[in-house]
């Protein structure tokens, strides 16, 4: 374990990261925005893995500077990713992960249900996410990994827009705001499905929101990216010519 594993971004996400690894013995080498990558690679070119812990609009401009070096190694873990993220760049079987966990500052981490991974380093996350008593499942497929992240991106999305109108938590939405949660999800589909280029199982995606609501149920719904969430999926649907008409509504009350 003398290789080290490479964090870019030391936020909270990062952190903890950066902790489960360093538990099993790595040694960690944070990158932050003012460093210079290429030369962090020219210290560091064989790393175990390289984890992007970057927030979501950071991510296409910290992986379009990716060293080489690097390309074969890294562990992606950014909401609303999907494989059209990292496809355009010319990396190797990148790790992916679909974090479902909450981390604040000042307080401990917060598992909602298993994280699920897939790629080479996906059984290093789960040794050490283990270490902090966060579980992690493994995948075996393209098909399931794409199935898990739209999971999540139902799930920020549908609660993040919803909670601009009604506020509350995940309980409050589906059990009194029902309504609202079906239109949102069903417009978050239509840009989903857009997105993947794929027809999806919308009742099977339900399921697994609903389950990820009873892992906790208190879970607030509005974010505070949920306003950004909301003009990146509309300027989305707008790309692909979608009417998406509840998210419309929801924008056009917000101004």
């Amino acid at each position: 374990m003398d290789k080290p594993v490479i964090v870019i971004g030391i936020g909270e996400i990062g952190s903890v990261f950066a902790r489960g690894v360093m538990r099993l013995g790595y040694p960690v080498v944070p990158v932050t925005r003012e460093m210079d990558m290429t030369l962090v690679a020219d210290d560091f070119p064989e790393p175990e893995m390289v984890v992007v812990a970057v927030a979501e609009k950071d991510l296409h401009s910290t992986l379009a500077q990716i060293p080489d070096a690097w390309c074969d190694r890294l562990v992606l873990l950014q909401n609303e990713l999907l494989p059209r993220d990292w496809e355009p760049y010319d990396f190797e079987n990148p790790t992916v992960i679909s974090v479902w966990f909450e981390k604040k500052r000042g307080m401990d981490s917060k598992v909602v249900i298993a994280s699920p991974a897939f790629g080479p380093n996906a059984g290093v996350l789960r040794e050490a996410l283990a270490t902090l008593d966060i579980p992690v499942r493994e995948l075996d497929s393209d098909e399931s990994l794409l199935f898990e992240l739209v999971l999540k991106n139902l799930y920020i999305l549908t609660t993040n827009i919803a909670g601009l109108e009604c506020g509350g938590n995940v309980r409050q939405l589906w059990l009194e705001h029902n309504d609202l949660a079906c239109s949102v999800a069903g417009d978050v589909f239509d840009i989903q499905e857009y997105l993947t280029g794929k027809k999806l199982d919308r009742k099977f995606l339900i399921e697994g929101m609903l389950k990820a609501f009873d892992g906790d149920p208190e879970h607030g719904c509005m974010g505070r990216s949920a306003p950004a969430r909301l003009e990146r999926a509309l300027a989305i649907a707008d790309e692909a010519g979608l009417e998406v008409p509840t998210l419309r509504r929801i924008a056009a009350a917000q101004k």
